[in-house]
């Protein structure tokens, strides 16, 4: 594959509809609409040649467009909590009426992600061939092997036959994480709704993402903590630039 084939497209999609934290798209978020943040980083990136945000939302669509990105308008049926992300960015691309070769999927809803994650991908994706790359972050001590199952007692079933103490000797597991994924025109396109994730071809690869560098929104907490996180790199940045 070649970046030269075709446009990379930045495709944002954020739901005006969330049961976790109401209008969490556009809640602000160290000044800004949480979107903003997702839009930055795909405008900001090296390898981005065009950015786009699908939504339902009326609020979410003047912030994008304040920020001078196209919005691609989603119907009702591809913004419900049983639509695929697949179905909707595949809606979101051919409404755009470009060729894009490469798609870079962001969520509006992870404001917080380190600089190079979405250049990463895409150049992870380029020179591996593959039809997908995915960001990861180690799920550290929420391991597989250290949970349990309840019972209607509360009487605890250990699920894992190997007894592990010391998360050091845990094998590495990883979770996506929804810093980025990027995808071939042509996997996103082949995908079908025999499962959510068929679009991410049968050739899918992961980069990890250092500790903590992602913040995927759902909750009012980790609003505070995105709020927290991002305004702290706003001070240092000011700080690098005025020594």
């Amino acid at each position: 594959m070649d970046a030269k084939d075709g446009e990379i497209l930045a495709v944002v999609i954020g739901r005006a509809g969330s049961k976790g934290v109401a209008s969490k798209n556009t809640r602000l978020v160290a000044g800004l609409p949480m979107i903003a943040h997702t839009i930055v980083d795909a405008q900001q990136a090296q390898h981005i040649d065009r950015v786009i945000v699908s939504t339902d939302g009326l609020d979410i669509a003047n912030a994008a467009k304040q920020m001078g990105v196209e919005v691609i308008d989603r119907p009702a049926n591809l913004a419900s909590d049983v639509a695929t992300v697949g179905d909707a960015v595949r809606h979101a691309v051919q409404a755009s009426g470009k060729h894009a070769h490469i798609v870079v999927i962001l969520y509006a809803n992870v404001p917080v992600r380190p600089d190079d994650l979405i250049d990463r991908a895409v150049r992870e994706l380029i020179t591996s061939g593959a039809d997908s790359v995915q960001s990861y972050s180690d799920v550290g001590k929420h391991h597989p092997w250290w949970m349990v199952q309840l019972d209607d007692e509360g009487r605890v079933q250990v699920e894992s036959t190997k007894p592990i103490d010391r998360r050091q000797d845990l094998p590495p597991r990883f979770l996506p994480d929804g810093g980025v994924v990027t995808v071939t025109r042509r996997s996103l396109m082949a995908g079908d709704n025999d499962h959510p994730h068929a679009f991410l071809g049968r050739d899918r690869r992961g980069i990890i993402s250092p500790p903590s560098s992602v913040l995927d929104v759902d909750n009012e907490i980790d609003l505070v903590v995105a709020d927290a996180l991002l305004q702290r790199k706003l001070l240092q940045d000011t700080v690098e630039a005025h020594p």
